[in-house]
């Protein structure tokens, strides 16, 4: 692929946040460069930095973008139906290239490893802010407490997903995703995820 082909503006930011995604799921975020992804795409280094001035922000924007469009959020009007639609999801994105790509830059390396900086972690936190409305959905329908943490109850979905895939390198299926939407449902019906009463900073 070249510059040619390319053309300009849309076309060039969609084949650089792709080159971005294929390079960290490759070779990780110790070895990410700027260059190596102008060289994928088939543009001058120029190029890139001008749009994005940093690998942070090239990698937060192609993470953000990857996410939002390979994970979609559920809407079925039953949480019981949702909540393993939206673990399921999780899995199949999480084995793939794109999946990997966020497993790349997840910190997890050894002491003294590049990590990444706010703008890539964000895009966690943005994973789970998107996935928050189904559980307030729930709430107001009455399927969960009234005060359950939608936070909260998200992280202990995808807590195991990550763990498995991400630690102890074990393969994840549906089965992995109904048993966590499972183990999650029943601790937020018990009232584990009340949110807490106290005032926040």
């Amino acid at each position: 692929m070249n510059a040619a082909s390319l053309g300009r503006g849309p076309k060039v930011r969609a084949a650089v946040l792709a080159a971005t995604v294929a390079e960290l799921g490759e070779h990780g975020y110790a070895a990410f460069t700027i260059e190596n992804v102008a060289r994928r795409t088939g543009v001058h280094k120029t190029t890139v930095y001008r749009r994005w001035p940093d690998r942070d922000t090239l990698i937060a924007e192609a993470l953000s973008e990857s996410v939002a469009t390979e994970l979609p959020i559920p809407d079925t009007g039953s949480i019981d139906d949702d909540l393993p639609a939206l673990a399921r999801g999780l899995v199949e994105w999480i084995t793939s290239p794109a999946g990997r790509a966020v497993l790349a830059v997840m910190p997890t390396g050894p002491t003294g490893a590049p990590t990444p900086s706010d703008p890539v972690r964000h895009v966690f936190r943005d994973r789970i802010r998107r996935a928050l409305p189904p559980v307030a959905r729930a709430v107001a329908r009455g399927e969960l407490p009234p005060h359950t943490d939608p936070a909260e109850l998200i992280k202990a979905l995808v807590a195991p997903i990550y763990l498995r895939v991400a630690i102890t390198g074990e393969k994840v299926d549906d089965r992995t995703a109904d048993r966590a939407a499972a183990v999650a449902l029943t601790a937020a019906r018990a009232g584990l995820f009340a949110e807490d009463p106290s005032p926040r900073p």
